[in-house]
């Protein structure tokens, strides 16, 4: 074992990583007590990238930093800084999405305790700080103002004796049922899985906004169940002014739980959604806008859902297991609570791997879920938050336009990145397509299919037209049909060098109604030397 002593004087200890090379523990130990460990990739000569680890904590003290299975001379490249090494061209780098959430450095997954205070969203999320790969679960830390620009505070939760932090989720606890309260902030209360052995859920709450956050004392306030239970989805229910929680048990298993503090819990009702394990969200929303008619929705982390009702004790679904369609890359979607102005946002995790790069994954953009009654009965649906048009630098707009075939108006318009906006009568035409930074996404007018990148979706067409809408950034897709009855968000690498767009028809002509294309901004302020709208 090789040891490194010196004196904490500044904020970060940066390591080098090297991706595939055999794990090493790390261990830090103050006073002789081990506070903290965790593994990582540690290179021993050239580094792929440079991660760091917050030493806020530990300032002033002397630290030994203790490191499994290298020769003493391997910690020698470890440095102290007050600002994170290697950063020079952050959020410049090659595969770096620029209007979706990523860390600045590690592995990133689920999102976690998505909450709404004081004119800020708050998104954790789950986080390797030392590797491109999973592992280490800590929780992330990230603000935004307008669910655009997103700053990120750095680790909230660290692993513990009780295990590494899993996920769950956030609450306000506007009426200080816990008794946290120290101030006139009211409580936020993150709620989560400590997954440890065995697995347990545990609070962790923050007094003074959300800028720090402690571990509740008496943690676990639920105990082991069964299985890995976990990701525990905490809200309010006003009409029986308890807390309910929905918990993933084992094997396809969920429940229902209540609490009047969310220390101590009762098990309410078993629920059931097919094939979906973990992540669950639970939320009411109004059908078609109406607040007298409601439906709760049971959700879980592939996409299936449940609507239903809830009386405060027993969850009744009223349909059979449903498919979010075509939820392509994404997974463990889940909603903030408390938002201001009544809407239900979501985002989740677009799985997609960005090769030599510092950081790995990626958020979906933030998007609104509506009830909306169809031929088929209530489905729920979804559409890119308004958010989006703060991005919004230029654009092109057709209306009542024919497309004769061979034709191609898009060769006006290239760029990086885009919110594309499309209703289109097909008419004569038997296929519809486009090619976005060659990308191909064909719609077949016959078997109402939408095909991208392997994956085939139904989607109606509504009053006989075509709705689709494109958000593009460098490494996604995301596609929303039929007015967000449909959704596809695509992990894809987009080839650098290529930046047109493409509109085309086979088998005959079909009338735009409408085709709406704007260049986006990037959120981190990167712009873009070669994009360009031709007059």
């Amino acid at each position: 074992m090789a040891e490194r002593t010196f004196l904490v004087e500044h904020r970060y200890l940066n390591l080098p990583v090297k991706n595939n090379a055999e794990k090493r523990v790390v261990r830090f130990v103050v006073d002789g007590a081990e506070v903290y460990r965790f593994d990582i990739e540690l290179a021993e000569g050239d580094a792929d990238f440079w991660v760091y680890a917050d030493l806020a904590l530990f300032q002033g003290t002397r630290l030994t930093v203790a490191v499994d299975g290298v020769a003493e001379n391997a910690l020698a490249a470890l440095v102290q800084s007050d600002a994170p090494l290697g950063m020079d061209d952050l959020y410049r780098e090659k595969y770096r999405p620029q209007f979706h959430f990523t860390s600045r450095r590690g592995w990133l997954n689920d999102p976690n305790g998505l909450v709404f205070y004081d004119g800020v969203y708050h998104l954790f999320y789950q986080h390797n700080p030392y590797g491109w790969s999973w592992g280490n679960m800590h929780w992330g830390h990230a603000v935004s103002r307008d669910l655009v620009h997103w700053e990120e505070l750095g680790d909230m939760l660290y692993p513990d004796p009780l295990g590494a932090m899993f996920s769950g989720s956030a609450v306000v606890d506007w009426q200080n049922t816990t008794g946290f309260q120290d101030g006139d902030d009211p409580p936020l209360v993150l709620i989560y899985t400590a997954a440890g052995e065995p697995y347990t859920q545990c609070l962790a709450y923050s007094t003074d906004g959300g800028e720090t956050w402690v571990k509740y004392a008496d943690n676990p306030v639920l105990g082991h169940i069964a299985g890995h239970n976990r990701d525990p989805k905490v809200i309010w229910h006003t009409p029986s002014r308890q807390w309910v929680m929905a918990l993933y048990l084992v094997d396809y298993d969920y429940a229902l739980f209540a609490s009047p503090d969310l220390k101590t819990w009762r098990k309410l009702c078993d629920v059931h959604i097919g094939d979906a394990t973990e992540c669950p969200d639970f939320f009411e929303l109004p059908v078609d806008d109406d607040p007298a008619n409601t439906r709760w929705v049971f959700w879980g982390a592939n996409g299936n859902y449940v609507l239903g009702h809830f009386d405060g004790e027993t969850f009744t679904p009223e349909t059979e297991v449903l498919r979010y369609a075509g939820d392509g890359n994404s997974y463990a979607a889940q909603t903030w609570s408390d938002t201001p102005d009544g809407r239900r946002l979501q985002i989740a995790w677009l799985r997609v791997n960005l090769p030599g790069m510092p950081f790995n994954q990626m958020m979906t953009f933030p998007c609104e879920l509506t009830l909306r009654t169809t031929p088929e009965g209530i489905r729920l649906c979804s559409s890119p938050a308004r958010e989006i048009a703060d991005l919004y630098c230029q654009g092109v707009h057709w209306v009542d336009e024919m497309l004769e075939l061979g034709e191609d108006w898009l060769n006006v318009v290239t760029g990086e990145r885009f919110d594309i906006y499309a209703e289109i009568a097909p008419g004569a035409a038997t296929e519809i397509g486009f090619v976005l930074r060659g990308i191909p996404v064909t719609y077949d007018v016959t078997a109402t299919t939408l095909t991208c990148e392997g994956r085939t979706v139904s989607l109606p067409l509504l009053n006989g037209i075509l709705s689709l809408r494109f958000l593009i950034d460098r490494a996604s897709l995301e596609i929303f049909g039929a007015n967000g009855l449909v959704a596809l968000p695509m992990g894809v690498i987009l080839p650098e060098v290529e930046r047109t767009l493409r509109l085309y028809v086979e088998g005959g002509p079909a009338k735009v109604a409408t085709l709406d294309i704007q260049e986006l901004d990037s959120a981190w302020g990167c712009h873009s030397a070669d994009s360009a709208f031709a007059s």
